[in-house]
């Protein structure tokens, strides 16, 4: 017999949803029942979903300036609110959790009208637009980066970290081992769907620019575009430079525990799972980033010391070639920021995001769950 329902609400990009399954797999060891309420852009992600059920709600942004687009997306999501509704008369989940996107609009909505108690979770150092809008009616905000107090919102604000994957955690068991002058020395680059194009652009031009002696020491890994996946292969090719580039690498977390350096863009996930593996990063945060969330992500692990923060729009590859060529003859330097990465981990997260949605499941406020964990 379970403890109870708890129903995970989130949608739209594996960035939203990878958080919430990682709390769903937590939750369900606790012996809680988990349901899911999404829309279709996520169905593709939920197949493998730890959920007793998942419930298609419909949603809709409120992205567009036309009016007739603004008033036919309030009817979407007034439907999904409606919808919504239904599913949580039927199921009676003890708590309603939000994972941030506008298909958490609908449940989340639903369940503070019906006086259900609710959290969200907040990945990145900025709050997003749909959580704002939540902000003001859930119970408690957990936080990825999100400071605790610092605002109204800060209130009712715990920072539990970023939930990240099994094949994370089992990373985070390798040690960091700078290199000396003249071993191998890794280099990772990875951009994202949205953010490798520069790197596939900037970085072999600037490996092109070092001395030969640590082109030889070299070995990087590459995630590209599929498009520009032949032309960076190439390019490594003819500096005698050993890479593997591809759009795609299943073995991600094992790659970023083998790394010495890693360089890359600064989303939630990302700057999460750099800091718990504890790996020295260089992070370029994409520059058209929704309300320059990757900005700050990015700057909560330079303050700890883990990683230094560079714009694109500074970036050349004599920069670049700079920066990676320094640090290869530094191993004093990338030992200290790994260890700094890994002091702003939290590896522990989804167990915190768990205790926190216990608390306010079993009616406590934030102040009663600060107390218990005083």
């Amino acid at each position: 017999m379970s403890r109870g329902v708890i129903l995970l609400a989130a949608g739209g990009t594996g960035g939203h949803l990878f958080p919430a399954e990682a709390l769903a797999h937590e939750l369900i060891e606790r012996g809680w029942e988990v349901h899911l309420a999404t829309d279709r852009r996520a169905e593709r992600y939920s197949g493998h979903f730890p959920a007793a059920d998942i419930h298609s709600i419909p949603s809709a942004t409120l992205g567009s300036k036309n009016p007739i687009a603004m008033l036919s997306a309030f009817w979407t999501i007034w439907q999904g609110v409606r919808q919504a509704g239904r599913v949580i008369a039927r199921i009676k989940p003890d708590a309603v959790v939000g994972f941030g996107g506008y298909p958490t609009l609908p449940p989340l909505y639903a369940a503070t009208r019906r006086k259900v108690p609710t959290l969200i979770h907040e990945q990145n150092a900025v709050m997003g637009r749909a959580n704002k809008a939540l902000a003001s009616r859930v119970d408690a905000i957990a936080g990825g980066f999100l400071a605790e107090g610092e605002s109204v919102a800060g209130a009712k604000t715990v920072t539990t970290g970023n939930p990240v994957r099994p094949q994370v955690l089992e990373a985070a068991k390798i040690s960091y081992t700078a290199p000396t002058d003249g071993e191998p020395f890794r280099l990772l680059v990875f951009g994202g769907s949205q953010g490798a194009q520069f790197f596939s652009d900037a970085v072999p031009a600037a490996i092109a620019l070092l001395p030969e002696a640590q082109r030889k020491r070299l070995a990087i890994t590459q995630q590209a575009r599929a498009e520009d996946v032949a032309r960076v292969k190439a390019a490594y090719a003819n500096l005698g430079v050993d890479a593997q580039v591809s759009p795609f690498f299943t073995d991600m977390a094992a790659r970023m525990a083998s790394a010495h350096l890693v360089m890359s863009r600064s989303g939630a996930s990302t700057v999460s799972e750099i800091a718990v593996i504890g790996r020295p990063a260089l992070l370029v945060p994409y520059p058209h980033a929704l309300d320059h969330d990757q900005a700050a992500n990015a700057a909560a692990l330079a303050a700890a010391g883990g990683a230094e923060v560079h714009p694109q729009s500074t970036l050349s590859p004599e920069g670049i070639a700079a920066l990676v060529g320094g640090l290869m003859g530094n191993p004093d330097r990338l030992t200290a920021m790994a260890t700094a990465a890994r002091s702003a981990g939290k590896p522990n997260a989804a167990r915190l995001l768990a205790d926190l949605t216990e608390a306010i499941a079993s009616g406590k406020t934030v102040l009663d769950y600060r107390r218990t964990r005083a």
